[in-house]
C-alpha cells in the first residue's frame, strides 16, 4: 500500500490534516524537525525528525514507505521575522522547497499539494483577492511563498509534476474534539494571542490600527477554521489521485470579520473582560484582506463546515483552557 509523506506534519495545520488522513485509513509518514511542531500532535502516525532539505533523509522515506504523493506544510510563517530575517526564510521555504521538488523527481513522486498564502497577493485595492489577483508580496514571507509555488509551476509545465497550490488566508480555530491544537510558543496570530489573554497567559491585547477606513476602523480578514481548510486538502489530493489537472486555490470563506469583531467574539465565548490597548498601525497591513473562493467550491466541491465565528472562537479556547491547566501547579 502506498503512503502520503506529510512535511511538517507535527505543526498546526499540517497535524490537523494528518489527522484527517489517518481517520479515513490513509498510510501516512510526516517529515518535522519539531523546532516548531510538536511530536504529540502527530498522535499515530509514523514520525520521522528531519530536515525537508536533508535530499538522502527525504528520498529513503519516499523511497521506504512506497510515498505517491507528498503534502508540504514545512516552513517558517512569521512576517515580522521574515522582515528581519530574511535570508532564514528564503531557505528555509524556498530552497528546501526546491530541495524537496529535485527529491520528489528523483523519486519518481508525481504528485504534490503545496501550503501556500494570501500573502503572495501582497495589498490588493480591493482587499478582496481571487486566484488571478497581480501577486504583488510586500514581506521575505510571502516572496518565499511565491518563489516555491513558480518552481512548482515550471515543474509542472516540464511533465514531471501534478499539484495542487492551496493559498490560506487567516486560519484559526482547533480540533473540535480538543485532540489537537495550535501550541506555538510566541504566537502572533490574533485569535491564538486573543485566547492566551483570556485564560491570562497574556497580560493584555493590542489592536494595531483602528483608523482604517473599514465600518469599526480596525482590519478585516477572512477567518477560515482550520478543520475546514484541512478538509480541502483532502478533497485536493483525491483531485490529484483521479488524474485531475494541475490547480491554485485559495482557501478562504469569502467574507470576513474585523479585528474588535473577533475580540468581541472572544469576550463573548470566554466570559471574561479584555484588557485590549489600541496601537498604531504596523507597516504592510492590509485594510481588508478576504478570498474570492468560488474556485475551491467549483473545482473541488468543498463546502465549508465551521463557518460559525463563534464556533471557531470556541475551539480555540477550549484548547487554550487544555493548554493552561497542564502547565498549572
Amino acid at each position: 500500500m502506498n503512503s502520503i509523506m506529510v512535511t511538517g506534519g507535527a505543526g498546526y495545520i499540517g497535524s490537523h490534516v494528518v489527522q484527517q488522513l489517518r481517520e479515513r485509513g490513509e498510510r501516512v509518514v510526516v517529515i518535522d524537525n519539531l523546532t516548531s511542531g510538536f511530536r504529540d500532535a502527530v498522535r499515530d502516525a509514523e514520525l520521522v525528525v528531519g530536515d525537508v532539505g536533508d535530499r538522502l533523509l527525504v528520498e529513503r522515506v519516499l523511497t521506504e514507505h512506497k510515498v505517491n504523493a507528498v503534502l508540504h506544510f514545512a516552513a517558517h510563517t512569521v512576517v515580522p521575522e521574515s522582515v528581519r530575517d530574511p535570508l532564514k526564510y528564503y531557505g528555509n521555504n524556498t530552497c528546501n522547497t526546491r530541495s524537496l521538488l529535485a527529491s520528489c523527481a528523483a523519486t519518481g513522486v508525481r504528485r504534490l499539494l503545496f501550503s501556500s498564502t494570501a500573502a503572495v497577493y501582497g495589498m490588493p485595492a480591493s482587499g478582496i483577492a481571487d486566484e488571478d489577483t497581480p501577486l504583488q508580496p510586500i514581506n521575505p514571507y510571502g516572496m518565499s511563498k511565491l518563489m516555491s509555488e513558480t518552481m512548482l509551476r515550471d515543474l509542472g509545465a516540464a511533465g514531471a509534476m501534478d499539484y495542487v497550490i492551496l493559498r490560506y488566508f487567516n486560519v484559526a480555530g482547533c480540533d473540535p474534539h480538543g485532540r489537537i491544537g495550535q501550541s506555538t510558543p510566541n504566537a502572533t496570530l490574533l485569535l491564538k494571542v486573543a485566547c492566551e489573554h483570556a485564560v491570562g497567559k497574556r497580560p493584555s491585547l493590542s489592536i494595531f490600527g483602528t483608523d482604517y477606513d473599514t465600518p469599526d476602523g480596525t482590519g478585516i480578514r477572512d477567518y477560515i477554521h482550520v478543520e475546514d481548510l484541512a478538509a480541502a486538502h483532502l478533497r485536493a489530493l483525491d483531485h490529484l489521485r483521479a488524474d485531475g489537472e494541475s490547480l491554485t486555490l485559495n482557501c478562504g470563506y469569502g467574507h470576513g470579520y474585523s479585528v474588535r469583531e473577533v475580540i468581541d467574539a472572544v469576550q463573548r465565548v470566554s466570559g471574561a473582560a479584555l484588557n485590549v490597548i489600541e496601537q498604531p498601525r504596523r507597516a504592510g497591513d492590509p485594510p481588508m484582506l478576504i478570498a474570492h473562493a468560488d474556485r475551491l467550491r467549483q473545482r473541488l466541491g468543498w463546502e465549508p463546515r465551521h463557518d460559525n465565528l463563534d464556533f471557531i472562537v470556541r475551539t480555540a479556547m477550549d484548547w487554550e483552557r487544555k493548554l493552561a491547566a497542564q502547565t498549572s501547579p
